[in-house]
Protein backbone atom coordinates (compact mmCIF):
# COMPACT_ATOMS: atom_id res chain seq x y z
CA UNK A 1 0.00 0.00 0.00
CA UNK A 2 1.34 3.52 -0.95
CA UNK A 3 1.95 5.55 2.10
CA UNK A 4 0.14 8.60 3.04
CA UNK A 5 3.16 11.71 2.94
CA UNK A 6 2.13 14.33 5.30
CA UNK A 7 2.38 18.44 4.83
CA UNK A 8 3.00 20.63 7.36
CA UNK A 9 2.32 24.45 6.09
CA UNK A 10 3.41 27.18 7.41
CA UNK A 11 2.70 30.92 7.62
CA UNK A 12 -0.05 32.14 4.64
CA UNK A 13 0.08 28.67 2.78
CA UNK A 14 -3.99 28.09 4.38
CA UNK A 15 -5.76 25.24 2.92
CA UNK A 16 -3.24 23.28 0.68
CA UNK A 17 -5.70 20.21 -0.61
CA UNK A 18 -9.53 20.59 -2.46
CA UNK A 19 -11.87 17.93 -1.53
CA UNK A 20 -11.11 17.18 1.74
CA UNK A 21 -12.34 17.87 4.91
CA UNK A 22 -10.96 19.35 8.02
CA UNK A 23 -11.06 16.86 10.48
CA UNK A 24 -10.25 16.94 14.14
CA UNK A 25 -8.08 13.78 15.70
CA UNK A 26 -7.93 13.57 19.51
CA UNK A 27 -3.96 12.76 20.95
CA UNK A 28 -2.71 12.33 24.16
CA UNK A 29 -1.52 15.72 24.07
CA UNK A 30 -4.72 17.08 22.77
CA UNK A 31 -6.59 17.96 19.45
CA UNK A 32 -4.89 18.14 15.96
CA UNK A 33 -7.14 19.11 12.99
CA UNK A 34 -6.05 17.11 9.55
CA UNK A 35 -7.19 17.18 6.15
CA UNK A 36 -6.71 14.01 3.75
CA UNK A 37 -6.63 14.80 -0.05
CA UNK A 38 -4.75 14.87 -2.84
CA UNK A 39 -1.51 16.24 -4.29
CA UNK A 40 1.02 15.29 -6.71
CA UNK A 41 -0.91 12.41 -7.65
CA UNK A 42 -0.69 11.30 -3.51
CA UNK A 43 -2.99 10.85 -0.37
CA UNK A 44 -1.97 13.57 1.71
CA UNK A 45 -2.57 14.16 5.07
CA UNK A 46 -2.43 18.14 5.66
CA UNK A 47 -1.82 20.28 8.67
CA UNK A 48 -1.99 23.62 9.02
CA UNK A 49 0.73 24.35 11.56
CA UNK A 50 -0.45 27.91 12.81
CA UNK A 51 -4.41 26.86 12.80
CA UNK A 52 -7.34 28.20 10.45
CA UNK A 53 -6.40 31.60 9.62
CA UNK A 54 -3.16 32.08 11.17
CA UNK A 55 -4.31 31.82 14.86
CA UNK A 56 -1.79 29.65 16.81
CA UNK A 57 1.50 32.01 17.71
CA UNK A 58 4.76 30.07 17.16
CA UNK A 59 5.32 28.87 20.88
CA UNK A 60 1.56 28.13 21.24
CA UNK A 61 1.76 25.30 18.34
CA UNK A 62 1.35 21.73 20.00
CA UNK A 63 4.06 20.19 17.91
CA UNK A 64 3.37 16.79 19.88
CA UNK A 65 -0.34 16.70 18.96
CA UNK A 66 0.57 17.94 15.95
CA UNK A 67 3.00 14.97 14.53
CA UNK A 68 1.24 12.42 16.95
CA UNK A 69 -2.16 12.72 14.96
CA UNK A 70 -0.10 12.47 11.58
CA UNK A 71 1.44 9.46 12.82
CA UNK A 72 -2.21 8.05 13.44
CA UNK A 73 -3.00 8.02 10.00
CA UNK A 74 -0.25 6.46 8.88
CA UNK A 75 2.49 9.35 7.95
CA UNK A 76 5.80 8.26 7.88
CA UNK A 77 7.29 11.10 5.56
CA UNK A 78 6.42 15.28 5.86
CA UNK A 79 7.24 17.48 3.96
CA UNK A 80 7.12 21.14 5.73
CA UNK A 81 7.11 24.40 4.85
CA UNK A 82 8.44 27.34 6.78
CA UNK A 83 9.08 30.98 6.29
CA UNK A 84 12.64 32.33 7.03
CA UNK A 85 14.55 35.50 7.29
CA UNK A 86 17.96 35.43 5.34
CA UNK A 87 21.22 35.92 7.52
CA UNK A 88 23.07 35.45 4.58
CA UNK A 89 23.96 37.01 0.78
CA UNK A 90 23.90 33.52 -0.46
CA UNK A 91 20.14 33.06 0.58
CA UNK A 92 18.33 36.02 -1.26
CA UNK A 93 14.20 36.87 -0.76
CA UNK A 94 12.04 34.92 -2.74
CA UNK A 95 14.64 32.27 -2.78
CA UNK A 96 14.01 28.57 -1.57
CA UNK A 97 16.61 26.54 0.52
CA UNK A 98 16.55 22.92 1.70
CA UNK A 99 17.44 23.33 5.73
CA UNK A 100 19.84 20.77 6.56
CA UNK A 101 20.85 21.98 10.13
CA UNK A 102 18.78 23.21 13.12
CA UNK A 103 20.07 25.43 15.93
CA UNK A 104 17.58 25.75 18.58
CA UNK A 105 17.08 28.93 20.37
CA UNK A 106 13.47 28.34 21.70
CA UNK A 107 12.77 27.99 25.18
CA UNK A 108 9.65 26.71 27.25
CA UNK A 109 8.20 24.61 24.67
CA UNK A 110 6.82 20.86 25.05
CA UNK A 111 10.01 19.01 23.08
CA UNK A 112 10.09 15.49 23.58
CA UNK A 113 7.74 12.77 23.85
CA UNK A 114 10.26 10.99 26.66
CA UNK A 115 9.80 13.61 29.49
CA UNK A 116 8.44 11.08 31.74
CA UNK A 117 9.53 7.56 31.60
CA UNK A 118 11.14 5.46 29.64
CA UNK A 119 13.65 8.46 28.18
CA UNK A 120 14.94 8.02 25.19
CA UNK A 121 17.91 9.82 23.67
CA UNK A 122 17.38 11.66 19.88
CA UNK A 123 20.49 11.37 17.93
CA UNK A 124 20.22 14.27 15.75
CA UNK A 125 22.97 15.47 14.08
CA UNK A 126 21.27 15.50 11.26
CA UNK A 127 17.73 16.66 11.55
CA UNK A 128 16.33 16.03 8.30
CA UNK A 129 16.11 12.67 6.73
CA UNK A 130 19.29 12.47 4.61
CA UNK A 131 16.77 10.00 1.99
CA UNK A 132 14.23 12.89 1.64
CA UNK A 133 16.59 15.51 1.29
CA UNK A 134 18.23 13.75 -1.69
CA UNK A 135 14.51 13.50 -3.45
CA UNK A 136 14.32 17.50 -2.71
CA UNK A 137 17.04 18.03 -3.78
CA UNK A 138 16.83 16.70 -7.52
CA UNK A 139 13.11 18.28 -7.37
CA UNK A 140 14.12 21.69 -6.50
CA UNK A 141 17.20 22.51 -8.37
CA UNK A 142 16.76 26.24 -7.91
CA UNK A 143 16.66 26.04 -4.23
CA UNK A 144 19.93 26.01 -1.78
CA UNK A 145 20.84 22.35 -1.32
CA UNK A 146 21.89 23.41 2.60
CA UNK A 147 21.24 25.93 5.02
CA UNK A 148 21.18 26.24 8.38
CA UNK A 149 18.21 27.59 10.29
CA UNK A 150 17.98 29.19 13.99
CA UNK A 151 14.92 28.87 15.55
CA UNK A 152 13.86 31.68 17.99
CA UNK A 153 10.95 31.82 19.92
CA UNK A 154 8.92 34.31 18.41
CA UNK A 155 6.42 36.01 17.82
CA UNK A 156 8.36 38.82 17.70
CA UNK A 157 11.12 39.40 15.37
CA UNK A 158 14.81 39.65 15.95
CA UNK A 159 16.93 42.85 17.68
CA UNK A 160 19.68 43.57 15.36
CA UNK A 161 22.36 42.20 17.64
CA UNK A 162 20.37 38.93 18.07
CA UNK A 163 20.78 38.66 14.17
CA UNK A 164 24.23 39.53 14.30
CA UNK A 165 25.30 36.77 16.71
CA UNK A 166 23.43 34.49 14.65
CA UNK A 167 25.29 35.48 11.33
CA UNK A 168 28.52 35.63 13.24
CA UNK A 169 27.62 31.61 14.40
CA UNK A 170 27.59 31.03 10.83
CA UNK A 171 23.47 30.46 10.70
CA UNK A 172 22.03 30.71 7.42
CA UNK A 173 18.32 31.55 8.34
CA UNK A 174 15.62 32.42 10.94
CA UNK A 175 12.79 31.10 11.89
CA UNK A 176 10.12 30.53 14.83
CA UNK A 177 8.74 26.60 14.42
CA UNK A 178 10.61 24.01 12.85
CA UNK A 179 12.23 23.21 16.62
CA UNK A 180 10.76 21.11 18.37
CA UNK A 181 8.67 19.81 15.26
CA UNK A 182 11.70 18.08 13.37
CA UNK A 183 13.18 16.55 16.57
CA UNK A 184 9.43 15.22 17.73
CA UNK A 185 8.63 13.88 14.14
CA UNK A 186 12.30 11.98 14.61
CA UNK A 187 10.92 10.64 17.66
CA UNK A 188 7.73 9.30 17.07
CA UNK A 189 9.25 7.45 13.66
CA UNK A 190 8.73 10.31 10.75
CA UNK A 191 11.38 11.68 8.33
CA UNK A 192 11.16 15.25 7.47
CA UNK A 193 12.30 17.85 4.66
CA UNK A 194 11.59 21.11 5.31
CA UNK A 195 11.49 24.28 2.29
CA UNK A 196 12.32 27.23 3.20
CA UNK A 197 10.84 30.17 1.83
CA UNK A 198 13.38 33.33 2.29
CA UNK A 199 10.98 36.31 2.53
CA UNK A 200 13.43 39.03 4.15
CA UNK A 201 16.70 39.87 5.60
CA UNK A 202 15.59 39.36 8.86
CA UNK A 203 16.64 42.49 11.21
CA UNK A 204 17.84 44.35 7.68
CA UNK A 205 21.45 44.55 6.25
CA UNK A 206 21.13 48.72 6.76
CA UNK A 207 19.11 50.78 8.52
CA UNK A 208 17.07 51.67 4.92
CA UNK A 209 16.81 48.15 3.81
CA UNK A 210 13.51 47.36 2.05
CA UNK A 211 13.82 43.54 2.69
CA UNK A 212 14.22 44.29 6.47
CA UNK A 213 11.27 42.18 8.25
CA UNK A 214 8.24 43.40 8.70
CA UNK A 215 4.68 41.13 9.29
CA UNK A 216 3.68 42.67 6.11
CA UNK A 217 6.71 41.65 3.93
CA UNK A 218 6.49 38.34 5.03
CA UNK A 219 2.96 37.34 4.29
CA UNK A 220 3.12 39.54 0.93
CA UNK A 221 5.78 37.51 -0.13
CA UNK A 222 4.32 34.14 1.11
CA UNK A 223 1.31 34.85 -0.93
CA UNK A 224 2.87 36.10 -3.76
CA UNK A 225 5.15 32.79 -3.78
CA UNK A 226 2.60 30.37 -3.40
CA UNK A 227 2.07 29.05 -6.50
CA UNK A 228 5.80 28.01 -6.53
CA UNK A 229 5.22 26.87 -2.57
CA UNK A 230 2.48 24.36 -4.05
CA UNK A 231 4.40 23.06 -6.95
CA UNK A 232 7.52 22.88 -5.08
CA UNK A 233 5.85 20.75 -2.27
CA UNK A 234 3.81 19.02 -4.99
CA UNK A 235 7.07 17.72 -7.12
CA UNK A 236 8.73 16.23 -3.54
CA UNK A 237 6.05 14.61 -2.23
CA UNK A 238 5.40 13.04 -5.57
CA UNK A 239 8.56 11.43 -5.68
CA UNK A 240 8.85 9.57 -1.74
CA UNK A 241 8.66 6.39 -2.89
CA UNK A 242 5.20 4.65 -1.65
CA UNK A 243 7.35 2.04 0.78
CA UNK A 244 8.73 5.03 2.02
CA UNK A 245 10.63 3.80 5.65
CA UNK A 246 12.36 6.48 7.96
CA UNK A 247 15.87 6.31 9.82
CA UNK A 248 15.06 4.06 12.85
CA UNK A 249 16.20 6.66 15.58
CA UNK A 250 14.55 5.52 18.22
CA UNK A 251 13.85 1.67 18.66
CA UNK A 252 11.15 -0.35 17.22
CA UNK A 253 9.64 -1.15 20.33
CA UNK A 254 9.40 2.63 22.32
CA UNK A 255 7.77 4.26 19.15
CA UNK A 256 5.27 1.40 18.46
CA UNK A 257 4.30 2.27 22.50
CA UNK A 258 4.43 5.75 21.79
CA UNK A 259 2.26 5.42 18.56
CA UNK A 260 -0.50 3.27 21.13
CA UNK A 261 -0.65 6.30 23.63
CA UNK A 262 -4.74 5.95 24.61
CA UNK A 263 -6.42 8.78 24.02
CA UNK A 264 -8.38 10.55 26.84
CA UNK A 265 -12.34 10.40 26.35
CA UNK A 266 -13.99 13.70 24.92
CA UNK A 267 -15.88 15.51 27.61
CA UNK A 268 -19.12 14.61 29.05
CA UNK A 269 -21.68 17.70 27.58
CA UNK A 270 -23.70 19.07 29.96
CA UNK A 271 -27.38 19.54 28.88
CA UNK A 272 -28.92 21.66 31.28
Amino acid sequence: MTSIVGVIGGSGLGVLVDGGEPREIPTPFGPATVTIGELGGRTIAFLPRHGAGHTIAPHRINARANLWALASVGVRAVVSTAAVGSLSPGHLPESFALADQLVDRTFGRADTYFDSGPVRHLPFAEPFCPVLRGLAIEALPDAAPRATVAVIQGPRFSTAAESRILRDAGVDLVNMTLCPEVALAAEIGIGTVAICVVTDTDSGTSADDPDAVTAELVFRRLAEAKPRIVAAIARIVAAVPGDYVPRPLIDEETVAALRALPVPPPPLSVTP
